[in-house]
């Protein structure tokens, strides 16, 4: 057995265990992040993500995986949780830190604490390569890019839409269902893959917030409001998100 430190963080209810690896040397397995993600047996979390050595002019990388274990390319939200990790472990300085991760090397901005445990971030998550569905659920569909693979369906009354079966029809995508309230604002509802229904989702409001500026229902920068509180984003040549991200705790567990 041996003893792992994690730090908890959450983006709006949306949660993640972090554990700093700089030597690189616990790797992050399938079985790990099952153990410790699981809300009953282990600590409970969303997702689990290694901060690893710096490369490409990264000061750290970046590496997550979901609470089934699977992985997964980016979080806007864990994007948030590791700066905040680094920062408060005196790792890097801020405000600017890149993170280098499967899809290069990503820029985040980190503020002061404004409460405790409590900062706001944003990250430049990279350009959105949104695809409309001529053959969507609803008339209004789209198939969206940003690292992961986003399926993002508008809520129009035209037909009745299954969150949950939605996400077991497409396991490979995170599937969000959304509602426009006016020019900068939208509401969302997320299932994400490998997890499930969850509080929030970074990259699930860019592609969301991509793909409704592309039909041209909203403006940029919009409001998206997750059943766990609001992120804003900016539509441009990339995307960028900001939001809250909020420390909850330091734990240590006996692995093996």
């Amino acid at each position: 057995m041996s003893r792992l430190t994690l730090s908890k963080h959450h983006g709006l209810g949306n949660d993640f265990l972090v554990y700093l690896d700089l030597d690189e040397s616990r790797p992050l397995t399938a079985e790990l992040a099952r153990s410790l993600c699981d809300r009953h047996l282990g600590v409970g979390a969303d997702g689990l993500i290694r901060v690893g050595r710096g490369r490409g002019g990264a000061a750290v990388s970046f590496e997550l995986r979901n609470a089934d274990g699977g992985e997964a390319e980016m979080s806007g939200n864990g994007m948030r949780c590791v700066a905040q990790a680094v920062v408060d472990a005196g790792v890097a300085t801020g405000p600017e830190l890149e993170v280098a991760t499967v899809e290069g090397v990503r820029s985040v901005r980190i503020g002061h604490e404004t409460a405790p445990g409590l900062r706001w971030a944003s990250v430049d998550m990279g350009p959105a390569k949104v695809e409309p569905l001529g053959d969507g659920p609803v008339p209004q569909s789209a198939e969206v890019a940003i690292a992961n693979p986003h399926l993002v369906l508008v809520d129009d009354g035209s037909a009745a839409l299954d969150l949950e079966a939605l996400g077991h029809q497409r396991p490979d995508h995170n599937v969000e269902i959304i509602r426009v309230v006016d020019r900068g604002h939208l509401a969302m509802r997320v299932w994400e893959r490998g997890v499930g229904l969850t509080e929030a989702c970074g990259t699930g409001s860019c592609a969301v917030a991509a793909a409704a500026v592309g039909w041209g229902l909203v403006d940029s920068p919009v409001v998206v409001h997750n059943p766990g509180g609001d992120l804003t984003v900016e539509v441009g040549e990339t995307v960028v998100l900001s939001g809250p991200t909020q420390w909850v705790a330091m734990v240590e567990v006996e692995t093996p």
